[in-house]
């Protein structure tokens, strides 16, 4: 079967990146940026809070492998969806969680794994299901930075690996061996 496209915004790009890394049947991760009015922003611009623009992570997949509500499900299950406009210490729109589904079928599936989550966690997600919307590539040091700068930086050593333990303990069969 044909790869597939999604996109997601959990807060930080850093940490939603690296935890779809992980996950069997992703092809690839970009971080970007998506959601607002300026076109081509800059990180700095999105960061000032002033774009609207959420920063989102692009995913390529193989449905064989991991199927796009299997992917919303890790998704809500390695962030707070409960948090409005911020994780943890990322505070403002542009850290908010959000689906940006790429078809009426996406956004079926998006409704249905929020409703999922709301049931079986007994509280409201704050997600929301935005878009169609332009997406725009975050600078290149943005990409792959878990695996690179970010093992450095005191701010991804203190957020990513909860968010990957997250991962393997919920969804150990979705983690690349």
């Amino acid at each position: 079967m044909a790869s597939e496209t999604a996109i997601v915004a959990g807060g930080c790009f850093w940490c939603t990146e690296a935890v779809f890394r992980m996950c069997t049947g992703i092809e690839e991760v970009e971080s970007g940026y998506i959601g607002g009015t300026v076109e081509h922003p800059t990180y700095k611009q999105v960061c000032s809070g002033s774009t609207g623009h959420a920063e989102a992570v692009r995913l390529t997949f193989d449905p064989d492998a991991i199927g796009y509500s299997d992917l919303l499900d890790v998704f809500m299950g390695t962030h707070d969806p409960t948090q409005l406009n911020r994780q943890g210490g990322d505070v403002g729109t542009q850290y908010r969680s959000a689906i940006f589904p790429l078809s009426d079928a996406q956004r079926a599936e998006a409704e249905a794994a929020i409703d999922h989550w709301n049931a079986e966690h007994g509280a409201n997600a704050v997600t929301t299901i935005e878009g169609p919307a332009q997406w725009y590539p975050a600078e290149d040091y943005h990409q792959e930075y878990w695996a690179g700068e970010g093992q450095r930086n005191p701010y991804c050593q203190a957020t990513i690996p909860p968010k990957l333990m997250k991962l393997r303990k919920g969804f150990g069969e979705k983690v690349k061996a």
